[in-house]
């Protein structure tokens, strides 16, 4: 249970914002809550006025952006469908609505054993004045209260015209309130007690909107605590304290309907007769789950990573700024200055590039900074979550927790042992850097599809994409624990980046640079030998000479293309088959590149032939007629001649430049 144990302690170090809306995101437009105990979040669709003395007002529909709001429940009303257990304060209309029978058509509730709603609207008022009479009275509850029990709620919202009825004086069927049944509508209440608000009170005692008062929230809970409870060990804090079975929904977002704990299956195979009940095989504390269960929502808004159904969420246990598994190296980069703009570590260099080029020691003193301003005993906890459908059981699929130091080294462990040059595009600008591409771009380049010119990634008949689901599961221990990548996915890589003319020329560059990486890893993985992309002129190893021969071949064909060709070399069509039979290939593709040879010019012809006799001088006779597959290493070899190349050509521009410059 470290992971509950994890949350708890995140929702102790921030209780102080229990109850409190904040204004989250970059546009400030998104809600978030860290929700009391005993309290959940719906999304109202009507708003009703009272004065503090109980009396109507007014009252409005409300817009869609504006509906979340905080409710007080109950264990049984939290993880209701469409029972009949009232939520305590604020509820839809067939459970507040004192003449609900009077403007709804009446409707058999099988389940129930009900024809008419008139028992909800009374086991409501109950234990609406049951807490009224309480020692744990709130004046704003009271008068919700006090209106309510007049009955009368869909006499006033029909004469406000929020409600609308047909010619028989029924509420009309058709109409709907954000897409909700107008006769289900949800009602929050606003309790306007003429007080002057006091706008350095942070408690909202002052605000006539009760989902928002936390002086409201404490009275509920403190009610809540003192009802006599069933009391068991709790296995999450050892403790004997009020145990429940009850486990909240909504935990990746306001629809999800999944739960991440779960005890209520009393007919299946459950106990298989071991236990009597099931907190015999299980009892967790409710404080204790509503603690865990209520940060982890928390966290997930304010920062989790959600994408067709798995949720992944990282935070630092200070809840410090953090770098995050899905980010690329460019991208760690450009957060150093969202995140520590203020800090002395920032280095303007390192935020405000001018050339397009993101390197290695850029990359290095970002995380450098991220290292400043940890606490030695500061934790990072990453967990994944994941479900088949919106209904039914969430499982974790990955929890981990390291110290802070150790999850930065992990990463920079994971970009050095990767790290090739890579490129996007940012703003619509290309830019390369040095380190390992995202989750997602990886995903693209092992399993992406070419559909107008972008890789994209096979949607099921709900519209997920499963594959990126896979490989973020199977890529995140590698990245945090140092596991070894798995074989069968650098095998795909190399597999693709061999089939250049099945993609546009940006969309294989993307996927080569992708699988040098993962060979890159892998040989360091498994092997321990160390590879860069500087090309090492005096290696061996026959499938990095045979790369290194391909892109020779290529090159020197391409000199002689006009600057307007954009045909693909030789090279380039007989990758495939080159990478299978390479010896046998090889003299397919060296044939057809004489006649390029000779059309160039002969300083050019020289140099490319010489260059291609000293990368045979490399091979064994026996090496060099080997035909069997070649493996990932032709990659790097082929990248790293290419590499050399255009930054020798390069150098060689630049050096013209200067002398033209010093000659004038």
């Amino acid at each position: 249970m470290n992971w509950a144990s994890s949350l708890c302690d995140l929702y102790e170090k921030n209780k102080h914002l229990a109850g409190k809306f904040q204004s989250w995101g970059k546009d400030g437009q998104k809600q978030l809550i860290l929700l009391p105990l005993s309290h959940n979040t719906v999304l109202a669709q009507i708003e009703v006025a009272l004065d503090g003395q109980g009396n109507f007002l007014r009252a409005r529909t409300l817009a869609k952006e504006e509906a979340l709001t905080l409710i007080p429940v109950t264990e049984a009303s939290a993880i209701r469908t469409s029972g009949p257990e009232p939520h305590p304060l604020m509820d839809s209309l067939p459970y507040i609505a004192g003449d609900y029978d009077s403007y709804v058509r009446a409707k058999e509730d099988k389940e129930n054993n009900l024809t008419t709603y008139r028992g909800r609207y009374d086991q409501y008022i109950r234990n609406l004045e049951a807490w009224c009479l309480s020692d744990y009275v709130h004046k704003k509850a009271t008068a919700v209260f006090i209106y309510l029990k007049k009955a009368h709620l869909i006499k006033d919202l029909i004469r406000e015209k929020v409600l609308i009825v047909d010619d028989d004086g029924f509420l009309l069927a058709s109409k709907k309130v954000q897409n909700i049944a107008q006769e289900k509508a949800f009602v929050r209440f606003r309790v306007e007690t003429g007080e002057t608000p006091d706008l350095s009170d942070e408690t909202g005692r002052f605000l006539p909107e009760i989902w928002k008062d936390t002086t409201l929230h404490s009275s509920y809970c403190r009610y809540f605590q003192s009802q006599p409870t069933k009391e068991m060990l709790c296995y999450l804090t050892g403790d004997i304290n009020r145990v429940t079975g009850s486990y909240p929904k909504k935990i990746r977002n306001e629809g999800d309907q999944t739960k991440i704990i779960s005890s209520n299956d009393t007919d299946g195979y459950t106990f298989r007769g071991r236990f009597a009940n099931s907190y015999e095989a299980f009892s967790i504390g409710y404080e204790a789950s509503q603690k865990a269960l209520n940060a982890l929502k928390w966290i997930i808004r304010r920062q989790g990573y959600l994408r067709d159904g798995l949720c992944v969420v990282t935070w630092e246990s200070d809840l410090k700024p953090y770098v995050s598994v899905f980010d690329d190296a460019a991208d760690i980069v450009a957060h150093i200055n969202d995140d520590y703009c203020d800090d002395d570590f920032t280095d303007t260099a390192l935020v405000e590039q001018d050339t397009n080029q993101i390197t290695a020691a850029q990359f290095n003193r970002a995380l450098d900074g991220y290292f400043e301003v940890l606490n030695n005993n500061s934790d990072m906890v990453v967990m994944s979550l994941d479900a088949v459908s919106t209904k039914g059981r969430l499982a974790m699929t990955y929890f981990n927790r390291m110290p802070s130091s150790h999850y930065i080294k992990n990463i920079a462990f994971w970009h050095e042992s990767c790290r090739w040059q890579h490129a996007k595009y940012v703003n619509k600008r290309r830019i390369f850097f040095e380190g390992m591409a995202a989750l997602s771009d990886i995903a693209l380049a092992l399993y992406g599809t070419e559909q107008n010119g972008f890789l994209k990634l096979k949607t099921d008949a709900n519209g997920k994409a499963p594959m990126l689901v896979s490989t973020f599961q199977r890529l995140i221990p590698c990245m945090l624990e140092r596991k070894l990548i798995p074989k069968d996915m650098v095998r795909l890589a190399v597999l693709r980046a061999s089939t250049p003319l099945a993609y546009e020329n940006y969309n294989w560059r993307k996927i080569l640079s992708v699988a040098c990486s993962l060979v890159k890893k892998t040989k360091l993985d498994w092997k321990g030998e160390a590879w860069d992309m500087t090309l090492q002129e005096d290696c061996t190893d026959r499938s990095y000479l045979y790369g290194r021969l391909l892109a020779v071949a290529g090159l020197a064909e391409e000199a002689t293309y006009n600057p307007e060709e954009k045909r693909e070399t030789n090279a380039m069509r007989y990758m495939n088959a080159f990478s299978r039979r390479p010896y046998r290939t090889w003299q397919i593709i060296y044939e057809r590149l004489k006649p390029y040879l000779n059309k160039l010019p002969e300083a050019y012809n020289v140099y490319y032939k010489k260059l291609l006799t000293e990368i045979h001088a490399l091979f064994t006779p026996e090496l060099f007629a080997d035909d069997r597959p070649l493996d990932g290493l032709y990659l790097l070899g082929y990248y790293s001649q290419i590499r050399k190349h255009y930054s020798k050509k390069n150098d060689q521009q630049d050096s013209k430049s200067e002398e033209k410059g010093g000659n004038e």
